[in-house]
């Protein structure tokens, strides 16, 4: 599918001004930056917050039991100095909490809005439509970051609103890869979806041609084993010496480490619309990726990435030869992914969200 994407303000009315008193708000997602794993939600409360809004946010518990609890007290015991919530959705056991914490909503008389993530929701409402249709058509409003589960999702709320995952693309330095030398970069949390052993068995092959290259995989160890069948296939590939893992790092220095390699390896089974490729075509690299869930409609082969299939080492590693042999090519995805992120600044998707609230509130 072409990614041809244009955003335009979504129906929910005119975009908020900055004057004016701002809609206290309460955000529910998983605010775990403090293990090294920054999700989309921390971005969202901290522009919220500088723009004026009051920000109430649950939770930071990184057992699962405790953030479940942690979610359903705060939304409760603070219910008089939020007006709307914020509620991420996920698959899985997740999704549990989304419902207890939105039964709470109800109960408190409080409106909220859902955003789904998970490129696996699509698969997890096939299997329980009727819970995922009643949460649904329960909100004020539901969101999704990406066409993809707009599209996917769209059979059990059909008005469903696109508000993409957004960055201050002002923080990414853009160094156009008109020559890529053979310096590999992955950066995503170390779980069996995100496939990270593709990568040295990716980095073994392009060896062959190009004896200097080398990969830095940057992320948290999710404790699933990943981390570790990663380090065996390296070793078993006699790439250790070319491969650097870094484990998580501090947002602020991802520019820096994105801009330390010149193609971006996107190696997932089940995607959405990943912060990491946004950040790696802010810094203009260039992407090979798998094509999996939302990311055809994140990105178009040829014209600002290179799409495989997943879980084909040989097919990314010739798609990277491609880019460190055709400079006319390397230049071309790295300006032309640089134009596209450029419609997910902060700028351009933070006003809708001021006006969805708004709008949200005004209505309660």
């Amino acid at each position: 599918m072409q990614s041809s994407i244009s955003f335009k303000a979504p129906a929910f009315g005119l975009i908020a001004k900055r004057g004016g008193p701002k809609v206290p708000l309460m955000l529910v997602g998983n605010f775990l930056s403090q293990t090294g794993i920054r999700s989309v939600c921390e971005d969202l409360a901290e522009h919220l917050s500088a723009n004026g809004h009051p920000v109430f946010t649950t939770s930071r518990r990184k057992a699962r039991s405790l953030r479940f609890v942690d979610m359903t007290s705060t939304v409760w015991q603070r219910r008089r100095r939020y007006s709307v919530a914020l509620v991420e959705v996920y698959s899985g056991p997740a999704f549990l909490w989304a419902e207890a914490v939105c039964w709470l909503l109800r109960r408190s008389h409080k409106p909220y809005v859902l955003t789904m993530h998970s490129g696996n929701l699509p698969k997890f409402a096939r299997r329980w439509p009727r819970r995922v249709q009643k949460l649904l058509c329960s909100a004020s409003s539901v969101t999704t970051p990406s066409r993809y589960l707009l599209e996917e999702m769209s059979a059990y709320r059909p008005d469903l609103h696109l508000l993409p995952n957004s960055l201050r693309i002002s923080r990414y330095t853009f160094r156009p890869r008109q020559h890529p030398l053979p310096r590999m970069i992955w950066l995503r949390a170390f779980h069996s979806i995100y496939n990270p052993s593709l990568a040295p068995k990716v980095l073994s092959i392009i060896l062959k041609d190009f004896p200097g290259a080398e990969l830095t995989m940057v992320g948290p160890d999710k404790g699933d084993g990943s981390y570790e069948v990663t380090r065996r296939e390296a070793a078993r590939l006699g790439v250790t010496d070319r491969m650097t893992l870094t484990g998580s790092i501090p947002k602020q220095q991802v520019p820096e480490w994105m801009n330390r390699g010149d193609v971006f390896l996107n190696t997932t089974n089940v995607d959405n619309t990943p912060v990491s490729i946004l950040e790696a075509m802010a810094c203009g690299m260039c992407i090979v990726s798998t094509k999996v869930g939302g990311i055809s409609y994140l990105l178009e082969d040829g014209h600002d990435a290179l799409l495989v299939p997943p879980d084909d080492p040989a097919a990314m590693a010739a798609a990277v030869h491609r880019i460190l042999t055709e400079p006319a090519l390397a230049e071309r995805l790295s300006f032309n992914a640089r134009k596209k992120v450029e419609q997910y600044d902060y700028s351009v998707i933070l006003p809708q969200w001021e006006a969805l609230v708004k709008t949200v509130a005004e209505g309660a």
